[in-house]
């Protein structure tokens, strides 16, 4: 590895800051990365702060953080780095593949550097944050701390697919995103032109079928990484060998994990959390593991998500808090010392509350109930705490691929707080509904379903949504989650057997106050959220109108069946 080398001249940032641009640093195998480095004021050796990014370093992810020369200005050196095959440096760009190596290689670098006291702290989002994860898996010396935002361990459980379904909108468009820079690269104006048709047409893509062939993807001179992911849709090597999954216990240091009640990584972010509390590799980093939860999409972090307002309160300083973290471990100034292990945003009050665990203390179970008739808001289906004690006729629902249920978001998938009573009109939905509540109750933590369902179809999805229904009637999305049967049951799943479905939605915490109602709405499919299942045994991702089938869904609610749907919270 090579030391320092020279990049352009030292630009005035203002407040003592000084900026290097183009930074070269050659890695073991030849490839030269380069990085923007932000000096503080003074001449003193100080701790470094690192960010890997592959969307430009001039960029820095100032969509959400202050500015490098923000951190600079507090006594940091502040790295922004292109990870390998991105902006200004060199190789080749494989998502998340060789970022565990770089990284570390990184680090044992910087710690050489003249400005560098050797203590190293790396933060991010999204990308980012997995650049994190990945090189603190390799232990590298100096690597003191790491504050992963909105990201995933596991990136088949926590960024690509969910309980066997592809996340469609949310892993086509990003694919589609990180091939423009390649196609530019590579110098295919024909792929370009393709891919930036599809970027400003996001509905079109997952709109298009087979969605595994867009031709905005299937150019054989492009890289393969976007066609790998969709055509692994089960968990295995391709996926572990560049994740942590396996590798929780190769993690050594204290985490700061942030996430987003509606951000794409949510369920991998607290999958992160949970996974790294218990499994770190040392006792030190499973009692530093924290987790700051807010009410946000993942671009931008704001007091507004969809069509929801959630107060000032959600106008959280982050910044501020990384300073602290990064004071905290990088220069033992204590500013850490009394935090709680969990911070989150409560919903409906609109509050932040603090916690030493993650889920609520207790469970409630609400059980499905009605007269074979819960299709839309006009049914019977209502939800109580009581097992059903007779005979119940079961609801029943059409799945029909060709005309499917939409995402919480609408057509566009977009993230956020949105009234759900369109999608509740449908009768390719089923509605179970509380009374009003007679006293506030505080869900904290992943609820989960266990439903007796059959379908016509061997092949098959289920939905389950947690709605919150003001006085008013507006319904409020809250939280989501989907099962495919082959990745529940695999080959034992038969056609018009009733199976028992459990699968946890994705975390929230809100709070319903007296005189709400709780909702569960089960369907087919959320799309483009999640991509359509064509029934019948094609691949979804080679699924068109000529290869996609029909499926009749039936619930069972009865004394030998009692669908429910268990909610955790704070007694």
């Amino acid at each position: 590895m090579s030391g320092q080398s020279t990049g352009s001249a030292l630009i005035d940032c203002g407040g003592g800051v000084t900026l290097e641009r183009g930074v070269r640093f050659r890695l073991s195998d030849g490839t030269a990365l380069v990085s923007d480095h932000y000096y503080p004021p003074g001449n003193g050796q100080q701790p470094t702060l690192l960010m890997r990014q592959p969307y430009g370093r001039d960029i820095a992810s100032t969509v959400v953080y202050a500015h490098p020369a923000w951190f600079a200005r507090h006594g940091y050196n502040v790295v922004i780095q292109d990870v390998r095959g991105r902006g200004g440096s060199e190789g080749s760009f494989y998502p998340f593949r060789h970022e565990g190596r770089d990284g570390a290689e990184t680090i044992a670098w910087l710690r050489t550097r003249r400005e560098s006291n050797g203590r190293i702290g790396m933060y991010g989002f999204s990308y980012q944050g997995a650049t994190q994860l990945l090189t603190a898996a390799e232990r590298p010396e100096g690597l003191e701390c790491i504050a992963p935002a909105m990201t995933a361990c596991d990136l088949f459980a926590g960024w690509f697919y969910h309980n066997g379904a592809l996340r469609l909108s949310s892993s086509l468009g990003w694919g589609v995103q990180m091939l423009k820079e390649d196609a530019r690269r590579l110098g295919l104006h024909e792929a370009s032109e393709r891919l930036e048709a599809a970027w400003l047409n996001v509905r079109s893509q997952a709109m298009h079928l087979p969605y595994g062939f867009h031709p905005a993807i299937a150019d054989p001179a492009l890289p393969s990484y976007v066609r790998d992911w969709l055509a692994h849709p089960t968990p295995g090597q391709y996926w572990s060998v560049m994740d942590i999954s396996k590798r929780a216990n190769c993690i050594e240091v204290p985490a700061l994990h942030v996430s987003g009640w509606y951000d794409t990584y949510l369920d991998g972010s607290i999958r992160g959390f949970d996974l790294l509390r218990r499994n770190a590799g040392s006792e030190h980093a499973r009692q530093h593991q924290y987790l700051l939860a807010g009410p946000w999409v993942h671009i931008p972090w704001s007091d507004r998500a969809g069509d929801g307002s959630f107060g000032s309160q959600a106008l959280f300083d982050t910044d501020s808090m990384l300073l602290r973290w990064f004071d905290h471990w990088l220069k033992d100034a204590g500013t850490w010392t009394d935090e709680r292990r969990v911070r989150h945003f409560v919903l409906g009050l609109n509050t932040w509350h603090e916690a030493d665990n993650w889920q609520g203390n207790s469970e409630v179970a609400l059980f499905l109930h009605g007269r074979g008739r819960a299709q839309s808001l006009k049914g019977d289906g209502i939800l109580t705490g009581l097992i059903p004690s007779r005979t119940e006729p079961p609801d029943l629902f059409v799945y029909d691929p060709e005309v499917p249920v939409a995402a919480p978001g609408g057509s566009q998938s977009l993230p956020g707080l949105f009234d759900q009573t369109a999608i509740e009109a449908g009768n390719n939905v089923l509605v179970y509904t509380t009374e009003p509540l007679t006293e506030p109750v505080h869900i904290f933590g992943a609820p989960h379903v266990s439903l007796y369902a059959a379908t016509s179809a061997q092949f098959a999805d289920l939905t389950a949504k947690l709605v919150r229904v003001l006085p008013s009637g507006r319904a409020e999305f809250i939280s989501i989650g989907i099962a495919r049967s082959t990745f529940l049951f695999g080959s034992d799943y038969r056609a018009d057997a009733i199976h028992r479905w459990e699968f946890h939605l994705e975390p929230t915490s809100c709070m319903f106050s007296a005189g709400e109602r709780l909702r569960l709405e089960i369907a087919g499919c959320a799309f483009p959220l999640y991509d359509r299942n064509p029934c019948n045994g094609t691949p979804p991702r080679e699924m068109t109108p000529f290869n996609w089938s029909r499926s009749t869904h039936i619930i069972h609610h009865d004394n030998e069946h009692p669908s429910a749907f268990y909610l955790p919270v704070i007694a």
